[in-house]
């Protein structure tokens, strides 16, 4: 993968991707929110060995600056090999549960959005007849839970998004990967007490790095989530409403 398109590039997963793909000297389109975050990274990634690196400041939500962002992108790369969209928020679910207008907002973030960045992109790798999208989704949205089933909402919301991007595309040679976090040690996850099933940064974005060059379908970050989700996914019904996850 020689040109990609990293959206929501301040993230650390999604920095951490992008460090792996500079090494191997890509040329890289990075989009976010904070400029002077982007300008850092940028600077860091062309030190690594990135071909090219531009970047777009936006708001993410805004459908109209997303059509500009792409535009500038295809601009930038030429044809686009890989697109990752990594942006989203860590709403507090008690908010949420009070506040109708929290819950929306965090929903236009983590699903809306994507949706709207989605579509036009799938339909021009559809035209190049080539390429890789790959979106980040998370275990959260497997099976709702009472923690977090605000942001687990959304997260489900993108999995069937990209199970259906998938099927559409597969006969244009697109792969479309549903990417599915665990924990991972981040800045939005700074406040939660971390364990053994916890990953750093670096470890998602060598594995997102390794599944956007070689995989399809849905990956597991770590992968040993995979077995967890399928015993939650699982669970009876009346079994699993006696659980606090």
């Amino acid at each position: 993968m020689n040109s990609i398109l990293i959206i929501g590039a301040t993230s650390a997963i999604a920095e951490a991707t992008a460090r792996c793909f500079a090494t191997r000297g890509a040329a890289l389109f990075l989009a976010g929110r904070d400029g002077a975050r982007l300008e850092a990274i940028a600077a860091d990634l062309r030190l690594r060995g990135a071909a090219t690196v531009d970047i777009h400041v936006l708001d993410l939500c805004d459908t109209h600056a997303q059509a500009a962002m792409l535009a500038a992108a295809q601009s930038a790369l030429g044809r686009i090999d890989g697109v990752l969209i990594a942006h989203g928020l860590l709403p507090e679910q008690a908010r949420c549960e009070q506040d109708v207008a929290a819950a929306l907002d965090s929903f236009a973030v983590n699903a809306s959005s994507v949706l709207a960045l989605a579509l036009p992109i799938a339909n021009l790798l559809e035209t190049q007849r080539s390429g890789c999208l790959a979106l980040i989704s998370s275990v959260a949205g497997d099976r709702g839970r009472a923690s977090n089933y605000v942001y687990g909402s959304a997260k489900s919301a993108v999995t069937a998004l990209a199970s259906g991007l998938r099927q559409r595309l597969r006969p244009a040679g697109v792969r479309v990967i549903t990417l599915k976090p665990g924990f991972v040690d981040t800045p939005m996850t700074a406040a939660f007490k971390k364990g053994p099933l916890w990953a750093s940064s670096a470890q998602a974005g060598q594995a997102i790095h390794r599944a956007m060059h070689q995989r399809n379908g849905e990956v597991y970050v770590p992968g040993f989530w995979w077995a967890i989700m399928w015993v939650i996914r699982h669970l009876p019904e009346h079994l699993f409403l006696k659980l606090k996850l």
